[in-house]
């Protein structure tokens, strides 16, 4: 288990990291989100131990994480950097000898990963041959050769075609499958909500919110209704308690204000239109999170 408890970063006395706290489980994905500038590079770097906290504890299966976790992490990084001369099969050997991998046990495990993305044929190419998502191939293999416990991931579709997104996707789920701390820090919302167990989502270096997914969709997700209808709901936009609503012809998804409940609106339209169906419904994670922010900022 990864604990992060009470972490705090100062910069010359700007706070990058404000009082984070949060526990990871073995076979969870943990998504790191908010907007650029929040703390999640800090706070992924502290975690590493690249970076000192100025204050709090970070630990694996109860021991403060330290140069000895080295070998046990794997790391990609948003900000990628390969040597571009070098053969792909040197640099993934080079960085595999680096977290004390044999070299013939490297030599198999590059193979292996190779293989599996699909691009063992460029095994002997140069680095600089290689398309942009080779290349971030690449670099994903260096961060999972060595088996780590705990992988942290940040931006780890960048520079993807959807095909191999889904490929990526797919691995990080067997690792979740196979038991390790998995932290994912990434802007695509959509792959968050669907990849990860818990989330916090921060903003100046404060947690805005966490929990699990179902957990934070029914906290935002009260307010917000779908409804199918027969008749003219042309009036629905003008109902005083209707924050925002998307009204299409038989169809409507609407945004309630927040003194109003479901079942006060639906009282107040079932005489005007043949109501067919109606549901509460969760706003995407996507949506939260641009809500959650706007809040956070005022």
């Amino acid at each position: 288990m990864l604990a992060v408890e009470n972490l705090r970063k100062e910069f010359n006395n700007v706070v990058a990291v404000d009082n984070l706290s949060f526990k990871i489980e073995e076979g969870k994905i943990f998504g790191i989100l908010g907007p650029n500038g929040a703390g999640k590079t800090t706070t992924i770097r502290t975690i590493l131990n690249i970076i000192k906290p100025t204050s709090g504890f970070i630990g694996f299966d109860s021991k403060p994480i330290t140069d000895e976790f080295f070998n046990i992490i794997g790391y990609l990084p948003e900000e990628r950097g390969l040597y571009k001369k070098s053969r792909v099969i040197d640099i993934i050997l080079y960085f595999a000898q680096l977290k004390n991998i044999p070299r013939i046990k490297a030599a198999e495990a590059a193979d292996f990963w190779l293989r599996k993305l699909e691009i063992l044929s460029y095994r002997n190419k140069k680095i600089d041959e290689l398309s942009k998502g080779n290349q971030q191939k690449v670099q994903f293999i260096i961060s999972v050769i060595h088996d780590p416990k705990l992988l942290i991931l940040d931006e780890p579709f960048s520079g993807y075609d959807p095909i191999n997104q889904q490929i990526i996707k797919e691995m990080i789920m067997d690792f979740e499958d196979s038991g390790k701390v998995v932290v994912l820090s990434t802007h695509q919302m959509e792959t968050a909500e669907k990849l990860c167990s818990e989330i916090i989502l921060i903003n100046k270096g404060k947690e805005v919110c966490s929990g699990t997914i179902s957990q934070i969709k029914k906290r935002y997700g009260k307010n917000h209704i779908k409804i199918e209808f027969e008749g003219d709901g042309a009036f629905l936009n003008s109902l005083p308690f209707v924050r925002h609503i998307d009204n299409y012809k038989n169809y409507a998804e609407i945004e309630l204000k927040d003194d109003t409940m479901p079942h006060e609106f639906l009282k107040a339209v079932v005489d005007k239109i043949n109501i067919t169906q109606f549901s509460v419904i969760e706003p995407t994670l996507n949506k939260i999170f641009i809500d959650v922010i706007k809040e956070s900022k005022n």
